[in-house]
């Protein structure tokens, strides 16, 4: 399927999807109904084990697209359909039981920041800088910004940074666990692969994307909830293929010929 927001690039079951909305990469209404689209046919497609996201140009994504707001003041509906729209996109990349990554190669503003933390792992290049500058508009992060922040940051960092609009550097970003890795941008690729292949290689995807599900839906359930979806995801595994291969290539050391199934 040809996509008009983004390019796709296959290779060795890692899907790189490159945002490509110039100038900036910014994500309309229409842009995140696509995107949204795109990620229900990679997480049906057997090629894909793991998901790289990037922008094109200057910008990973400078935020939404301010411009198509302007029509939509005055209208409490048009704004709740924006927010509803724009979560549901950073929900459904924060559901996925394959492994998506960020490779944020320049500013990631607003909602461009706020589906970085809807990422798996996130890496940034030192050109990349992140903040959620809403309230200078006006506004308020609301593509799940003041929630996964909270999460990440704790409540007194994340009061700092959305009612201080700065902007992080690489190293801040960093620092504060918004991202897990910093690197030259010239290596931003090249390192978000090769992590890609180290989440996948060797592995069957039958235990990848159940220890995804319950790593992520964990950190949103109680730890009761989450101790009780990882036992049914374990006994589950007892009953495929490639647990039984899996086993037998420890037991006769050798490397594991897994089916995936």
């Amino acid at each position: 399927m040809n996509y008009k927001y983004a390019t796709i690039e296959k290779k060795n079951f890692i899907t790189m999807v490159t945002l490509n909305n110039p100038p900036a990469n910014t994500l309309s209404s229409s842009c995140i109904i696509e995107l949204r689209s795109l990620l229900q046919e990679l997480i049906r497609d057997d090629e894909t084990r793991a998901i790289i996201i990037t922008g094109a140009g200057r910008f990973f994504v400078a935020g939404a697209d301010i411009k198509e707001f302007v029509s939509k003041l005055g209208e409490q509906e048009q704004g709740l359909a924006l927010a509803e729209g724009g979560q549901a996109l950073c929900d459904e990349i924060e559901a996925l039981k394959k492994p998506i990554i960020a490779a944020i190669n320049g500013p990631a503003l607003g909602g461009g920041m706020e589906l970085v933390m809807s990422c798996h792992f996130r890496i940034v290049s030192d050109q990349a800088t992140l903040g959620l500058p809403e309230l200078k508009l006006g506004l308020l992060p609301t593509f799940g910004g003041t929630q996964r922040l909270r999460k990440i940051t704790g409540t007194a960092t994340a009061l700092d940074l959305i009612l201080t609009s700065r902007t992080l550097s690489a190293t801040e970003a960093v620092e504060l666990g918004i991202a897990q890795l910093a690197v030259n941008e010239d290596e931003l690729l090249k390192t978000a692969k090769a992590i890609a292949v180290s989440f996948i290689e060797g592995k069957s995807m039958t235990s990848v994307m159940r220890a995804v599900e319950c790593i992520i839906q964990g950190s949103n359930e109680s730890m009761e909830k989450g101790l009780e979806r990882e036992r049914k995801r374990f006994a589950e595994l007892f009953l495929t293929v490639d647990a039984k291969e899996g086993i037998q290539a420890f037991i006769e050391k050798r490397n594991p010929d897994f089916k995936h199934s």
